[in-house]
């Protein structure tokens, strides 16, 4: 993790938190992708939901309790470090089937500033890129002009020279993008890096195999708490299947570890789909351990009595029905 600007004080860090300045986008985006400050203000308001959160979380609620406020420093603090990932392809693999032939690039996300023995791997195919180019385009026409994409051959597309060339091609091209601020916190832009690798495992989920859906959500969540600083609730679904597989494994304590973070994440969300159906999870888990889950239990009276009675769906029926389509 990066040592620089650091917040040397709780009280400091929430006294100055909207004080800190934008970098322009002459400054990040012509040249080598630069850290960001995750808690500088915004000037600007691309999208609705990343600044509500952010806003919230610059808040803490006087009925927080002592943990959720030690969670809540913690993001904040860890918010206040530069943020940097690199992208490495340092190999390839072709697959061959009696129906297709194509090259997977092996592609590795890493946090700079010191070792990160956390870093990310997943594998793409030359169609995938070309898929994240053109929907990127779309929205991004002007950040997108002078970014080039390697074109398709006729023929030695399997060939290794070819393949040397787009691996360093591709590995540019990841580079410039995550250099684009607007870019790197698009959806169209995390889909590309995480879609794949969660659809595989809520389909692990729905179909019962719970060890290998919980190694793969283990593996995303790292991935995309790094993604999406700015908005900690997005990877609120990802938690909670998580805690849906330790519960089904039988193992409530990594269970719990999991909810209190997703839960900590929602304390200002009380609406979210995944609130009421988190916290009753949670109680049933408190009481299992012997944990104290009358703190719980008063939360979900208290929304109780400022909601009107609607159908909502148990934790695990909502982790079933995400990445169904």
């Amino acid at each position: 993790m990066d040592q620089g600007s650091h917040c040397t004080a709780d009280k400091e860090l929430f006294e100055t938190v909207s004080t800190f300045s934008i970098a322009s986008p002459s400054d990040e985006e012509q040249s080598q992708p630069k850290a960001e400050i995750s808690c500088q203000a915004r000037k600007e308001n691309p999208e609705k939901d990343d600044l509500q959160v952010s806003s919230a979380f610059l808040s803490p609620n006087s009925s927080m309790t002592t943990k959720e406020l030690q969670e809540y420093w913690r993001n904040e603090k860890r918010q206040c470090r530069q943020v940097k990932l690199l992208f490495e392809i340092p190999s390839t693999r072709i697959v061959e089937n009696h129906l297709s032939k194509y090259v997977l690039y092996k592609i590795i996300i890493l946090q700079t500033g010191s070792f990160d023995s956390n870093k990310s791997v997943i594998e793409r195919r030359y169609s995938d890129f070309e898929k994240l180019h053109r929907n990127l385009l779309e929205e991004f026409s002007e950040e997108m002009e002078d970014v080039t994409f390697p074109k398709k051959t006729l023929t030695g597309n399997f060939t290794e020279e070819i393949i040397n060339e787009r691996k360093l091609a591709f590995k540019d091209y990841l580079r410039l993008l995550y250099s684009m601020k607007y870019i790197r916190r698009s959806k169209k832009f995390i889909d590309f890096l995480t879609r794949p690798e969660l659809r595989e495992a809520y389909g692990c989920l729905r179909g019962g195999q719970y060890n290998k859906a919980l190694e793969i959500l283990l593996e995303v969540i790292r991935l995309q708490e790094r993604l999406t600083r700015r908005n900690p609730v997005s990877i609120v679904p990802t938690l909670c299947a998580i805690v849906v597989c330790y519960k089904d494994l039988e193992n409530p304590a990594s269970a719990f570890e999991h909810g209190e973070r997703a839960l900590s994440r929602l304390h200002v969300y009380t609406s979210h789909r995944y609130y009421i159906p988190l916290l009753e999870t949670m109680i049933t888990l408190a009481y299992e351990l012997g944990k104290d889950f009358l703190s719980l239990q008063e939360k979900l009276e208290e929304w109780k009595t400022k909601k009107d009675p609607i159908r909502v769906f148990t934790l695990k029926e909502l982790a079933v029905r995400e990445y169904v389509q």
